[in-house]
């Protein structure tokens, strides 16, 4: 079993790729620096030899993208792909920098529709799969500070929605991801010694369990937030 998750070097996308890969997938990802690909690796093929396999992209460049998937069905159509690749940029719609909103798209919405419109023609020819987008709680509501990366994640949504409707005669399974606060990156510099958010296994083991279903059930949501509401 095959699954391709993008950005899965560090954060909710490694620990996405170190579930599948303890459930017997072969992982093949991708992100923009090479070390942290390089430490994830090192540190996941010790237990499961050849099982995470990676190479340097860039996804909001489009010939990264070719690159990327081209190398990926070289290897094998995927059971799964999950589009997490992105990042967060606070910012405000009108007083956002020239090119934030266009560098937001890139990241977290063409990296996603390109991605999938290359590995999608190979889960239609064999009638299964399972797609996620990595979409938000800031696909569902504005919120301060979220600028274009809320217009963004909103644009995520749309294409999910979408793509969901167009894929589901074909067998293919379509789920968006809308996670609360993580503790991740984005939120480095939080003190969470109180347990006030997330850990990116929780959205892990949400992805992982949605793919257990029968072939008839396709969670088309998974909306999860802290405990105690979002900051």
């Amino acid at each position: 079993m095959i699954a391709i998750i993008t950005g899965g070097s560090k954060g909710i996308g490694l620990a996405i790729a170190r579930l599948f890969i303890s459930k017997g997938y072969t992982v093949l990802t991708c992100a923009r620096k090479e070390q942290h690909l390089k430490k994830a690796a090192e540190s996941i093929n010790m237990s499961f030899p050849k099982s995470y396999l990676y190479k340097v992209a860039d996804l909001s460049i489009e010939k990264e993208v070719s690159a990327f998937t081209n190398w990926c069905l070289k290897i094998g159509a995927p059971d799964v792909l999950v589009n997490n690749a992105g990042y967060f940029i606070a910012g405000s719609c009108i007083k956002d920098a020239p090119g934030v909103l266009e560098k937001m798209m890139a990241a977290n919405l063409y990296s996603a529709y390109h991605v999938t419109r290359a590995v999608a023609p190979a889960m239609i020819e064999k009638k299964s799969g399972h797609i996620f987008n990595m979409c938000s709680i800031a696909s569902l509501n504005a919120y301060e500070a979220g600028g274009s990366y809320g217009i963004s994640k909103f644009a995520l949504k749309g294409f999910t929605e979408n793509l969901r409707l167009e894929l589901k005669d074909f067998g293919i399974k379509v789920s968006g991801i809308y996670p609360g606060a993580v503790m991740t990156d984005s939120w480095s510099g939080f003190d969470n010694s109180q347990n006030r958010i997330m850990v990116a296994d929780d959205i892990a083991k949400m992805v992982f369990a949605s793919t257990l279903l029968s072939p008839q059930a396709c969670v088309e949501d998974i909306v999860i937030r802290p405990q105690l509401g979002d900051l």
